[in-house]
């Protein structure tokens, strides 16, 4: 149980996972959720806290985002036990006007069951182009599972003027 619990928060951490949503920075410095549409790849790397002691995680993958915040993915993941798994990502990003925000990813396997819920805080730096986020909170079967992770995104097509 400890080892699916480790397993569907390291997916999670997708960021999403995850992604990395990233608002897009105008001239003026304002950002805006749909300044950060786009295709983005993300890596994240981190620790999650259960009962058993510590376990080192690493995940990658890529995501899509609409210009209304929406977003989907896949990703790979690969906890300190040897597990490697393969995961669909969706969530919703919202972006402040001084380039920080909030994302909210749900993590599913290949079946399509939930696997977890994680909610990340983020800053969008280099102009839009990328993003840095950190694990505010990650959840599995409604149980909060202590994680001290980043996940760093990079967009992977740049539009001009970006």
């Amino acid at each position: 149980m400890t080892r699916k619990i480790v397993r569907s928060i390291v997916f999670a951490a997708t960021l999403l996972v995850g992604f990395a949503a990233v608002a897009r920075a105008q001239d003026d410095g304002i950002c805006s959720t749909a300044g950060m549409a786009g295709e983005w790849g993300y890596t994240s790397t981190g620790t999650l806290v259960v009962p058993t002691g510590s376990v080192p995680f690493a995940l990658v993958g890529r995501l899509t985002l609409d210009t209304a915040g929406t977003f989907s993915g896949v990703q790979n993941s690969s906890t300190g036990w040897g597990q490697v798994g393969l995961e669909t990502t969706k969530g919703t990003t919202a972006v402040n006007p001084d380039c920080t925000g909030t994302q909210n990813v749900s993590v599913y396997n290949q079946s399509g069951d939930l696997l977890s819920t994680s909610v990340l805080a983020f800053v969008i730096v280099d102009h839009g182009r990328e993003v840095r986020m950190i694990f505010k909170s990650q959840t599995f079967n409604g149980t909060n599972v202590p994680t001290v992770a980043t996940l760093n995104a990079k967009r992977q097509f740049p539009t001009s003027g970006q």
